[in-house]
Formats: structure tokens, sequence, C-alpha cells
């Protein structure tokens, strides 16, 4: 049986979300005017989440600072963020979408892929209905989507990226060689700026060259295991499943971008207690344990470094994490060069009921294990800010109220 995937993405979700509830208020409708979804201008946190079409006009871009697009537009709209909004929004569309595919699989807040295989009985057109979502999810909730189809994932996914808003769009694999090669190597999907200023360099300028360049030849520009993703996309190849449930994670991440640059060692040590007190209780309540430990730091300059430690046992200690994040840290820093992100990653996971068990018992680590236990127990009852360890308190980062940690499940490669 031939496989059949929809991609449904919301266009500009944020913006969109907040134009139909007010358009539903009698208010105007910020799609029609040069508007963004974005935080506080006034800090260097505050970025565009989201634009208009209209914004864009005026060369607006996601990502950037929201004091530079209030310059490019004095009369921009600006509103903020409202994460409650999103998820019900999130959730009613793909409500809609699962009435129509046995197998729905949430890629984002605002992306899902339909496995509509093995459905032709009841829907011999798959291009009728595809629109017919589409107008469902438009006329019901006030919202517009783009949704591609393809033979996989990858196709569909990049069906839907072609021009918007409120499209229906195929990609399959006897169309590549018309639809997708032509097109250039940075629309390729994953591709990121540095991927493709290396292929560039050696004349791979569009997906086309990339599918018909040697894959060896493209491993030893990029890395094996990107090499050979990479090739197959641009072949149209991709064998991914759509899954009904989310992956468990591969790794938890937190990081936090600094409204004041960070100076001197004690207050990084604190910004990193604070994270490792953050990122450890989530992979505790998950039940895993990491058996590896990462530090990424970011200079004024906006230039990345990142150190990592494996472990001989998984750990999902704060201290533990909090000592080895130090001293990852102490190591990458040259002391002087201020910083503006601190992050913390742990990856390599396991469950903690597939792990060895150890003829010793390190009671110092039974210990902490006990504390966080305690501490993880009063937040869960009272609220994260019942307790706070020590060295948290004298912090420049105040999880969860002065400062907004940027967190990320990761989800595994598959697309």
């Amino acid at each position: 049986m031939e496989r059949l995937i929809f991609h449904i993405d919301v266009n500009s979700a944020f913006l969109s979300w907040e134009a139909a509830k007010r358009v539903a208020e009698g208010m105007e409708d910020l799609r029609l005017v040069p508007s963004a979804v974005g935080g506080d201008p006034k800090k260097r946190t505050g970025v565009i989440l989201a634009k208009s079409i209209p914004a864009k006009r005026f060369g607006i871009k996601t990502g950037e600072p929201v004091a530079m697009a209030l310059r490019k537009c004095p009369a921009l709209v600006l509103v903020k963020p409202d994460f409650v909004l999103y998820n019900k929004c999130s959730k009613s569309f793909m409500d809609i979408c699962r009435k129509y595919a046995p197998v729905v699989e949430k890629y984002s807040i605002d992306e899902c892929f339909l496995d509509m295989s093995g459905t032709k009985m009841i829907y011999p057109d798959p291009i009728a209905a595809a629109y017919e979502i589409k107008n469902e999810i438009r006329d019901t909730l006030g919202f517009t989507v783009n949704v591609g189809i393809g033979n996989n994932k990858v196709l569909a996914k990049m069906a839907s990226d072609f021009e918007k808003p409120d499209k229906v769009h195929t990609l399959f694999k006897t169309d590549i060689e018309k639809k997708m090669w032509p097109l250039d190597i940075r629309q390729l999907f994953t591709v990121g700026a540095a991927t493709a200023s290396k292929l560039e360099k050696a004349h791979i300028r569009t997906i086309g060259d990339l599918a018909l360049s040697d894959l060896r030849y493209v491993q030893s520009l990029i890395g094996v295991k990107a090499g050979i993703q990479l090739h197959n996309y641009a072949n149209g190849t991709d064998e991914s499943p759509v899954l009904s449930e989310p992956e468990e994670p591969k790794g938890y991440s937190i990081s936090t971008t600094l409204e004041e640059d960070v100076k001197t060692a004690d207050n990084a040590f604190n910004i990193l207690h604070a994270l490792s007190d953050s990122v450890s209780a989530r992979m505790r309540a998950d039940g895993v344990r990491a058996f590896c430990i990462g530090v990424t730091i970011r200079s004024n300059d906006f230039k990345n470094r990142s150190h990592q430690k494996k472990l001989n046992e998984p750990t999902d200690i704060t201290s533990e994490i909090y000592a080895i994040s130090r001293e990852l840290f102490s190591e990458l820093w040259d002391k002087r060069t201020p910083l503006r992100l601190i992050g913390i990653s742990l990856t390599d996971v396991t469950k903690r009921e597939e792990e060895q068990m150890s003829l010793f018992v390190d009671e110092h680590k039974e210990k902490e294990r006990q504390v966080d236990k305690a501490v993880d127990e009063i937040r869960n009852r009272f609220g994260s800010d019942m307790i706070m360890r020590g060295s948290s308190l004298n912090s420049t980062l105040n999880v969860g109220k002065k400062y907004k940690a940027e967190l990320e499940n990761r989800k595994g490669d598959n697309i």
C-alpha cells in the first residue's frame, strides 16, 4: 500500500490565533495591518515570534529583536504572547485533524502529520479531503492552515511550505525533479545556515545538486549522519512513521538569555545552580537519568561554545549535575568575556527501571536523592516558588519570574 501523508501547518500561528480571538470579539483583524507577536522591546530577550503579511513587507523577520522591528515599522501593532490561548487553539485544530485520520502526530504546537494511508475508500480524492480539512479549520476556528500532501513526511512537510497562506499543495515522488530539485538548498527541510554555507562553497546550491551528488562526497562536507539524512531528503526518501504518541525524549535542555551580561564566576555559578535544579527536576518527573552532561555559553558577541562530559553512571541528582556543570563551565569560560546566555543539556538518557543494579550503594548519592525527592514533593504540592535551594537565592536568574528560561524537550532525530 502506497503511503499518503498530510502535513498541516498553521499560517503565522501565534499571530493568527490572537487575530482570530480579536475578530471574534469585534476588534481589528491583526492579519490585515502591520502587526507582530513579540516580547518586551526594552529587554534583549524580546524578539518577534510571529508577524503578519503586511509587517513582512516592511522587512520584519521572525526571530529579530522587537526594537529592530519597531525601527523598521514604528506603527507596528505589537501584542504579547498568550500561551494559554495558543495551547487551546493548538488542541482545537488537531482535534479536527483527528476526525479525518486514524493516526495524527503532533509535531509542534502549530504543526501535525496525518497518516492517510489506506483511507482511499473513505476519501477517494486526497486533494479534496485536504481542502475539506483546511476549510473546516478556517470556518470553525477562524484561522488558516496550509496542507502539504506527499508519499512521506519530508515530502508533505516540503509541500506545505510552498505558497502561503490558506493553500493545499502536493509533492509526490513523481514530482520531485520538477517541484523540489530546482529549489535553493536552504529550502530543504533541516538544512541550517551553517550546513548550507558548506554545501554552497562546494557548488551544491540547489536541492537537485545535492540529490545528484555522490553520497561519500556529501558526507565529507557535512558529516556521515547528516550527509545520509540530507541526501535522502533531497531524493525524497524518508521512512519515518507518523507516530500517534510522542517519542520519549532523548535529552533535556534548559538555557536562559540574561538581560545583563554575566561577568563573574560567582554569578555564573548561581545561574548554573538554578538551571541544574530546574532541568534535573523535569528529568526526575519523567523517571529518567542521563549519562552525559553538557554546558553551552554564548558571549555578548554572539559566539557559542559548548563542552560535555560522559559519566560512568547515569544521574538525576541536582547537586551532581550542578558540580559537573561548574567544572565544564570553568573549562569553557576565559573569565574575561561577558556572557549573554548559559545553558545545560542532559543527554543519553535511560529509564531508572532499565538500569543495572549496583552491588555497592553510594550513601552520599542516596542522601542527595532523598533531598531532591523532598524538594520535588514540596514544589508539586505547594508550587515551584515555595522552596529554593541556597545558591539560587542570590542568582540573577529567578526561574519562572524575573527571567524566562527557554526549555526544550528534544524529541529525537525523526521529523
